[in-house]
């Protein structure tokens, strides 16, 4: 770990890690939810405390494809309370965190949205970190929590903090030393702003095309993906988009940047 900051004391973005019984929340409810305190510090930001977690209970039974994924069985949260008891100390603590943090932050968003009150999702807005890790890091060979951890190899990650996989607690670990690197490169608003607009992708995500770099297209592959009768995903169409303006205007590429709030890429 970093340190033992409080986020009592200083300013902080508060990762959020959840566990379901279900892929859909619509069907299942949370089982787990797990939490990382990432603190300004006056030498830059840094992991505050350990990570923690609490299971909850999700309502209904949980689907064996989630246990498979988590290993969390009934018996685990038989007597555990609700996501509705423990949700407000950690979504709304006294000392409210200047954001929420998770690596594909719209899951969280969806689940916690189903299941809670909107006045304890309301004020505060949410970073997500697999957006954010495609502008700052696009030539990493993946962007997953745990591809970015085995590939960049965080400062400071104890494995056995972030052990195992798939559990609330660790992965909120994980996820925070990506995020402290990330505020080391960006601040807080720029990762919020570009977490509120869609994912830029490095690669093309599915078709005949699947796996080439975007910026490696060929310009008539360029076109025929944007003239697609199947209409590319927000993601895909953002990405082919920018990509598009950013070859018609060369000399323009700085401020075109600015306009969608990106970071120069090199080269």
């Amino acid at each position: 770990m970093d340190g033992t900051l409080s986020p009592q004391s200083t300013p902080y973005v508060r990762v959020i890690d959840l566990e379901t019984s279900d892929r859909d929340a619509t069907r299942g409810g949370i089982v787990e939810i797990g939490w990382q305190d990432v603190a300004h510090a006056p030498d830059g930001w840094q992991l505050a405390d350990g990570p923690r977690a609490q299971l909850t209970h999700p309502g209904g039974p949980i689907a064996p494809w989630t246990t498979s994924i988590h290993h969390i069985t009934d018996q685990d949260v038989r007597d555990a309370p609700p996501i509705t008891t423990i949700a407000p100390d950690i979504l709304r603590p006294p000392a409210r965190p200047l954001a929420f943090a998770a690596h594909r932050a719209s899951f969280e968003q969806g689940w916690l949205r189903a299941h809670l009150p909107p006045t304890l999702m309301a004020g505060t807005g949410w970073i997500c970190t697999y957006k954010c890790a495609l502008r700052l890091w696009p030539d990493e060979p993946g962007h997953s929590n745990q591809g970015l951890r085995y590939s960049r190899r965080p400062a400071g990650l104890e494995k056995h903090l972030g052990n195992p996989a798939h559990r609330a607690g660790p992965d909120a670990y994980v996820t925070a030393h990506h995020l402290r690197d990330m505020l080391a490169l960006a601040s807080v608003e720029d990762l919020l702003q570009w977490s509120r607009q869609p994912a830029l992708l490095v690669k093309v995500p599915h078709g005949p095309l699947r796996g080439r770099r975007i910026r490696g297209l060929a310009t008539d592959d360029l076109e025929r993906l944007l003239a697609s009768p199947h209409q590319p995903g927000p993601d895909l169409a953002f990405t082919l988009r920018f990509e598009r303006a950013r070859r018609a205007m060369p000399d323009g590429i700085p401020a075109l940047m600015r306009q969608l709030s990106l970071p120069f890429p090199p080269g």
